[in-house]
């Protein structure tokens, strides 16, 4: 059943795009770069992390580092847990995962880190959007 729609200026609406994209970061198949399903990983985080700016009614810069966005919620007094501050790990993947020889060749093992990395972003938004667990 497909999750019902909202404004694209409602935070759930960007929730319900990083929920969309983390599960395109989970299809691994052996015909699949590890690295492309690193760039759905990096967007689920990045619509995430935008999700709670909306919630918030801040706006935020257009930009695709992670780290910066989450410095920025930081100074506006959110906490932000060690597992989601990893979340900067997955920034080069916006570009760097697009074409062949830009150095992100990534192994199994990575990819799988980068996931979880992902999802704990994720459910972090959704604790601060929606006021649900981060499970």
């Amino acid at each position: 059943m497909r999750k019902q729609r909202y404004d694209p200026d409602d935070p759930r609406e960007w929730l319900n795009r990083a929920h969309s994209s983390l599960e395109h970061a989970r299809k691994a198949a052996p015909v699949i770069y590890f690295e492309d399903l690193c760039f759905s990983a990096q967007q689920a985080a990045e619509k995430a992390v935008k999700a709670v700016f909306i919630h918030l009614r801040e706006p935020f810069p257009y930009t695709h580092n992670l780290g910066n966005l989450l410095a920025l919620l930081s100074r506006k007094g959110i906490e932000i847990p060690p597992a989601v501050a990893r979340a900067d790990e997955l920034s080069p993947f916006a570009f760097g995962a697009r074409y062949p020889g830009l150095g992100l060749e990534t192994a199994e093992e990575e990819y799988h880190g980068l996931l979880e990395i992902a999802d704990s972003v994720v459910g972090w938004a959704e604790h601060i959007v929606l006021g649900k667990g981060e499970d």
